[in-house]
């Protein structure tokens, strides 16, 4: 199986390749080059986050690193999105991205189907183990170079 056949890979893919046109075309000239390369780079480490996740699948952590880092970039892109929204310099009704997929899609638990985890070989550690106990010496005690 493939990144690739993750619904959530294609539904990325789609809203990367519309925010790069919109970020292009619909915004002002100073922000195109500002909040439109923040969007476009955060937008794209989405989709990239996935596929690095996928490919590190064996390691149950790494991949859910990456599947973390994934959520966060697109926390990220909502909130440029926002930003041009509340400063008025997104108007275009033909990018209506608060009804898109990035909006309201994105905030609900993926089911487990959508993002397999593989299972880890080795058991939890039972054992609880202490907090380290170190002591700092005084101001005046530490040595001189």
């Amino acid at each position: 199986m493939s990144y690739k056949k993750f619904e959530i890979w294609q539904d990325v893919r789609e809203i990367v390749i519309d925010l790069h046109r919109m970020s292009l075309s619909s915004l002002p000239k100073f922000e195109m080059f500002e909040e439109g390369s923040q969007i476009r780079r955060s937008s794209k480490s989405i989709k990239s986050n996935i596929v690095e996740g996928y490919g590190r699948k064996k390691y149950k952590q790494e991949y859910i690193k990456f599947l973390t880092y994934s959520i966060s970039s697109n926390d990220e892109t909502i909130d440029h999105l926002e930003n041009l929204y509340e400063t008025g310099s997104l108007k275009d009704e033909n990018h209506d991205f608060q009804n898109h997929k990035l909006y309201p899609n994105f905030h609900y638990p993926v089911p487990s189907t959508q993002y397999p985890v593989p299972s880890t070989q080795h058991p939890a550690p039972s054992t609880q183990y202490p907090a380290p106990s170190t002591q700092y010496p005084e101001p005046d005690q530490h040595p001189s170079i």
